[in-house]
């Protein structure tokens, strides 16, 4: 079965995501919990803030998958529903045809890269 992951809304008034990292390579098998990517979500320019506008995210798997494809690297920004990745139930299928539905995943907030967050100064 083809499954595929989009950009999912993370925070309320976001619209695009920047890809920070990839963990996984293409055709790697993929377990509940194993990371796929992170994202960096700037809401600056849409809405007024009391803490910092910039939140990051891991975008983990909750079901076993293999990758067969992404769209994305990291530096890439995206809009909300992009296609980022495609992936099979086994090991044998090829990622042809439509996804018959989406990949299970699971997100949750992160600490900024260590290189952002040694040069804050607040």
């Amino acid at each position: 079965m083809v499954l595929i992951c989009r950009l999912p809304l993370l925070l309320p008034g976001m619209t695009t995501a920047v890809i920070e990292a990839v963990h996984a390579p293409i055709g790697a098998a993929m377990a509940p919990g194993h990371k796929l990517l992170d994202l960096r979500v700037d809401l600056s320019g849409s809405v007024a803030h009391d803490c910092p506008p910039v939140s990051y995210f891991r975008l983990v798997m909750r079901e076993r998958a293999w990758l067969r494809r992404l769209t994305v690297a990291p530096g890439k920004e995206v809009a909300l529903n992009t296609a980022l990745a495609w992936f099979t139930t086994t090991a044998e299928e090829a990622a042809e045809g439509e996804p018959e539905r989406a990949a299970r995943i699971a997100w949750g907030g992160i600490l900024p890269p260590v290189s952002l967050a040694a040069g804050h100064q607040g």
